[in-house]
C-alpha cells in the first residue's frame, strides 16, 4: 500500500466538497461513453457520490471504488446501502496497485486523484492494465495555477502560494490538469480525447459554502497542519488566510473559478 499522504485529509469541511459532487458536476464528460450492463473501477472514490451515480448509470452492471482510507470506504459503503445500489460496493485500494486481474473492467474513472500522486504515471499505467482493450480510462483533475478569482483580495494571493508549496511538499502537482494530456501518453494510450469543464463559484449559497469551507479548511485540515509542519505559513498566516476567505465570501461582488483538464484513454 502506498505510504503517500493526502494533503488535505478528510475533516468536515473537506469531506464537505467531496460529497458535494456528482456525476453531472464531476464527471460530465464520462457519461457519454457509459451504458447499461458496464463494469466500473472508481479510484479514490472518497465518500462515493459520484461512484454511486455512475452505479446508477451502468446498473445491473458491477461499480466498484476504491479508497485508500478504511474510514471513507466505510462512508461510502453506507452511502450504497442508503440509495439501495445493489451493484456497489466500496474497498480499501491502493491506485498502484489494484487488486484485480488484467482486462477486467470496461471502465476506469479518476477524479481529482492523479494530482495528489508522487507517480501519476505510474497509476495510470496500472489504471491501463486493469482496463479492457475495447475500454476507456477517465481521469479529470483540478489546476489551481489556473484559479482566479474577484475581487483581489491580498490574502487569497497568499492563499494559492501557500497552497501550491503545501501541496507540492506534501505530494503530487496541485497544477496537474495541464499535464493530464502528456501523463496519459508516458503511460502508453495510443487514443486519447482532451477536454475542460469549470466550476464557478459566485452566487451567495455558492460564496458563503465554499469560502466558509476554506476558512475553516485553512485553520483546522491536515492542509493546515502540513503547513505548519513543512514551515510553509504559521498559524497566523493561516487564520489571515482564513479570513480572506471570509472577506471574499461576503462580497457580492465575489466570483471564483477553478478550470478542470478531463482526459478519454484508450489504446
Amino acid at each position: 500500500m502506498s505510504t503517500e499522504k493526502y494533503t488535505h485529509g478528510h475533516h468536515p469541511s473537506v469531506l464537505s466538497s467531496h460529497e458535494w459532487r456528482t456525476a453531472e458536476n464531476s464527471a460530465a464528460y464520462l457519461l457519454p461513453s457509459l451504458r447499461p450492463g458496464q463494469t466500473v473501477l472508481d479510484v479514490g472514490a472518497g465518500p462515493g457520490t459520484i461512484t454511486a451515480d455512475l452505479a446508477e448509470i451502468v446498473a445491473p452492471g458491477a461499480v466498484t471504488g476504491v479508497d485508500y482510507s478504511a474510514e471513507i470506504v466505510a462512508k461510502a459503503n453506507a452511502l450504497a446501502a442508503e440509495r439501495g445500489l445493489d451493484n456497489l460496493t466500496f474497498a480499501v485500494g491502493d491506485a498502484y496497485a489494484l487488486d484485480l486481474p488484467d482486462d477486467s473492467v470496461d471502465v476506469v474513472h479518476a477524479h481529482q486523484v492523479l494530482q495528489h500522486l508522487a507517480r501519476p504515471v505510474e497509476a495510470l499505467r496500472e489504471f491501463r492494465r486493469v482496463v479492457r482493450p475495447d475500454g476507456v480510462v477517465a481521469a479529470r483533475d483540478v489546476d489551481y495555477e489556473g484559479v482566479i478569482w474577484y475581487p483581489q483580495v491580498p490574502a487569497l494571493d497568499e492563499w494559492l502560494e501557500v497552497y501550491l508549496r503545501v501541496h507540492r511538499g506534501v505530494s503530487g502537482e496541485p497544477a496537474a490538469g495541464r499535464r493530464l494530456k502528456t501523463w496519459a501518453r508516458e503511460a502508453g494510450f495510443t487514443d486519447i480525447t482532451s477536454s475542460a469543464a469549470l466550476w464557478l463559484f459566485e452566487t451567495p449559497e455558492d460564496r458563503a459554502w465554499w469560502g466558509g469551507a476554506w476558512a475553516e479548511r485553512a485553520v483546522s485540515s491536515a492542509f493546515a497542519e502540513h503547513a505548519v509542519s513543512l514551515g510553509i505559513a504559521d498559524h497566523a498566516t493561516l487564520a489571515r488566510i482564513a479570513e480572506g476567505w471570509r472577506t471574499w465570501a461576503a462580497d457580492p461582488d465575489g466570483w471564483l473559478l477553478m478550470p478542470h483538464a478531463e482526459v478519454l484513454a484508450r489504446g
